[in-house]
């Protein structure tokens, strides 16, 4: 076959470089299994917005001055004054909300179909820390328009690294440069947004990929297509990614990207969860404003901080305690495991009755984000898929879900009585789910799990 000029650089490139190769184990020839779904896409999406705040973030920084005399105006004159500067802005806006729409969704399938399971628990943890550090990057960037919101609840959120004993307050004062958020602050988080933190991100994904690639994906079904191999060596029940996952991929990205620039141009603020009203008014040490809450994909977490008062420590004490009587009755311990429980939980009452609520909130809302690093060892199921579980399993989750979503929905209103009794609530269901895994999920006869996976176009 008579070599064109792209081959003939190709060639060249594959003898410095192993480009080719590179492709070919990372995707090209990649074995997939062939009955992935729409679920699926997930991950590739937050690639993809990932490439969106990269490049958008790149724009922004041209021409924002990272300067607390001057931040707010550089907003205001990219968004009046530089040629589609208002376009930058709000797709990056927007970005930051679709990538944690799209990292909740991709972790929500992975909780659905078991992908933390052995031999995937390390893919698990790299999208853990992904996740840990998206929300430090997100944090950090709140900050930056240098709002009335983005000034107060950087306020809020690193005083509550004061509530920590002995070092807490010294830590505070490292993370703000100041006694109070100010201009070296905002010099901090634009270094860590900006430069710091995207280049961990980036190095946590190519980790995660990697992992992935390794060990192979997982799907609906939770079935390891790698047991059964053809003749030439590659899964029975797998296909190259490409072409047929990249047309697969290309179709959902068109959807994705039609939603996403519905959004942009029709309602990049989104009411006031994108972007919040009081974000458009300049930051004022001397006026606080009535009612502080974090952007919409923190206030899960920020609910579970507002929720641990006085009373819910007082109800976390009495189910430590009722937690350990039944474990010292029930399980089969010796005397020494058992003394030593005992004794864990008296050292846990005490110290839930000597400190303070606020120093537990910062506990409860940093153990909510910790929790799930120790997921693919809670999970005691036969099978991994929800498919071939006990159909009420299906209720366990939606159950979780539904305290997910009211925990956000209350983390972004003003406190108030029933806003607080559900937070409550919904905190104990969010542990809960977790803390009592290893024992419900062995419960129930689910459907037997196939061999290989079923599928059907």
């Amino acid at each position: 076959m008579k070599r064109t000029l792209p081959r003939a650089l190709l060639h060249w490139v594959d003898q410095r470089f192993p480009l080719t190769r590179l492709w070919n184990e990372q995707w090209g020839r990649y074995y997939a299994p062939k009955n992935l779904n729409f679920w699926y896409l997930f991950g590739a999406f937050a690639l993809l917005t990932l490439v969106i705040q990269i490049v958008t973030g790149i724009f922004l920084v041209m021409h924002y001055k990272p300067d607390a005399a001057l931040a707010f105006a550089s907003v205001e004159y990219i968004m009046r004054d530089v040629p589609w500067g208002w376009l930058m802005r709000y797709m990056h806006s927007t970005g930051a909300s679709a990538f944690f729409v799209v990292v909740y969704l991709h972790m929500f399938r992975s909780l659905m179909y078991g992908s933390y399971r052995r031999p995937r628990e390390l893919v698990w943890i790299f999208g853990c820390c992904i996740f840990l550090t998206l929300m430090a990057e997100a944090f950090m960037g709140y900050l930056l328009p240098w709002g009335q919101m983005s000034y107060w609840g950087a306020q809020v959120i690193v005083n509550l690294f004061a509530a920590i004993p002995f070092i807490g307050p010294d830590m505070a004062l490292l993370i703000r440069g100041d006694y109070v958020v100010s201009d070296a602050t905002l010099n901090r988080f634009f270094s860590f947004h900006v430069i710091a933190v995207p280049l961990v991100l980036i190095g946590l994904i190519t980790a995660h990929l990697m992992a992935l690639h390794e060990v192979g994906s997982n799907n609906p079904d939770g079935i390891e297509i790698k047991a059964h191999l053809g003749a030439d060596g590659h899964p029975l029940d797998g296909i190259p990614s490409h072409p047929y996952h990249t047309t697969h991929g290309l179709w959902g990205t068109s959807i994705f990207l039609l939603c996403f620039c519905a959004v942009v141009f029709f309602a990049p603020e989104a009411g006031g969860y994108f972007l919040e009203h009081a974000n458009f008014v300049p930051a004022d040490p001397l006026k606080t404003p009535p009612h502080i809450a974090p952007v919409w994909y923190f206030t899960p977490f920020y609910s579970m901080l507002r929720a641990t008062t006085d009373t819910m420590v007082d109800v976390l004490s009495l189910i430590v305690g009722a937690s350990t009587a039944v474990a010292l009755i029930k399980a089969r311990m010796g005397t020494l495991a058992k003394a030593l429980l005992l004794a864990a939980a008296i050292v846990a009452v005490v110290l839930l009755r000597t400190l303070d609520a606020k120093f537990w909130g910062v506990v409860v809302m940093a153990g909510s984000v910790l929790i799930l690093f120790f997921l693919p060892w809670l999970d005691r199921a036969t099978a991994k898929s929800l498919r071939y579980r006990p159909a009420w399993h299906r209720y366990v989750y939606g159950v979780f879900v539904a305290s997910f979503l009211v925990l956000g929905y209350f983390g972004s209103k003003p406190p108030s009585a029933l806003g607080n009794y559900a937070s409550q609530v919904g905190t104990i269901v969010y542990f809960g789910f977790f803390l009592t895994m290893p024992w419900w999920s062995r419960l129930g006869r689910g459907k037997a799990v196939p061999e290989r996976v079923s599928y059907s176009h």
